[in-house]
């Protein structure tokens, strides 16, 4: 097979070659980021959950890169797309392949707690709103439950066999899955796409027993840990959603 981009961004490049997926990083993209990357997928495959299987940590051309499976298949978000009669049912499946994910066990992976505290540490909100956010966070019910940081369903290939894997493991943590939840419902409202996410927190909370409220009082705390990172125009809308208040 020859080489054919999926992927490309000014820190890293995927593509598919012999068979394989290639995730290949910038030179200046710090190597521990890569190597922790790896290493918590790997931790990931010793579930039973349908994951790619990481093949080799290699350098390409001076660059570190990660070799693992190709999954032939449709992102469930494209699916989404070409059948928008489908949309609730596919909504569906992902709830309950998330579900499905919360329920594993991967005691070596990070704290989400201690990454959130971390993050939000850098963030620019007054230290009030700071302190308000770390308080929510450290009351937390202390959960251990597998959470992926990046759940939706770009990170969801659909096989011909019409299996479910998930992908693109860099975020892993173990912790409240709730946090994961709320991280999910955000994604969706950053791609405008609240209808979405009102329909998937419905079918979550339904299917799990979990009071809306309980995941909405995280909304802030997600919302500011994530401020830290990715586009301009989603930091400030993730900015908007940090009002420490607006669910008691």
């Amino acid at each position: 097979m020859s080489k054919k981009t999926i992927y490309k961004s000014p820190y890293k490049e995927v593509y598919v070659e012999d068979g394989k997926i290639v995730k290949l990083f910038d030179a200046s993209f710090p190597k521990a980021n890569i190597l922790n990357e790896a290493l918590n997928q790997a931790r990931v495959e010793e579930t039973d959950l349908h994951i790619p299987k990481i093949g080799e940590v290699t350098k390409i051309g001076g660059k570190w890169a990660i070799v693992m499976d190709y999954i032939e298949g449709k992102t469930l978000a494209a699916l989404m797309r070409e059948e928008p009669a489908k949309e609730d049912e596919y909504l569906g499946r992902m709830v309950g392949l998330q579900v499905e994910m919360h329920s594993k066990r991967v005691p070596l992976l990070p704290r989400l707690k201690d990454k959130m505290l971390n993050k939000i540490a850098l963030t620019d909100f007054n230290d009030a709103v700071k302190y308000e956010l770390q308080v929510r966070i450290e009351s937390m019910p202390k959960h251990l439950k597998l959470c992926h940081g990046d759940f939706n369903p770009d990170n969801i290939i659909v096989t011909p066999k019409d299996e479910m894997y998930i992908i693109d493991w860099s975020h892993a943590t173990q912790g409240n899955a709730s946090c994961d939840v709320a991280r999910t419902y955000l994604i969706f409202c950053l791609a405008d796409r609240r209808d979405l996410a009102e329909k998937y927190l419905e079918k979550f909370c339904e299917k799990t027993g979990t009071a809306k409220t309980y995941v909405q009082r995280l909304l802030p705390v997600v919302a500011a840990s994530e401020s830290v990172k990715g586009k301009k125009e989603d930091r400030a809308l993730l900015a908007k959603w940090v009002d420490v208040v607006e669910y008691e």
